[in-house]
């Protein structure tokens, strides 16, 4: 378990890698998992409005 700890400690001792692992984090997360969780909940909210017209109808006046 130390070892581990000792490890990360290792890894950000110096502030320029420190720097480096936030830079890499950052990109990561603006153009990797921002843009994937944006699919996903744009997916999700169609595949729910496809759910919801097969079952209530499709949206506008009532027939009759």
């Amino acid at each position: 378990m130390s070892d581990n700890n000792t490890a990360v400690d290792d890894e950000f001792a110096r502030p320029a890698d420190r720097r480096r692992a936030e830079i890499r984090t950052f990109l990561f997360t603006t153009f990797v998992v921002i843009p994937a969780l944006a699919v996903a909940f744009v997916g999700a909210y169609g595949f729910i409005v496809w759910i919801s017209q097969m079952i209530f109808g499709p949206p506008g006046p009532p027939p009759g």
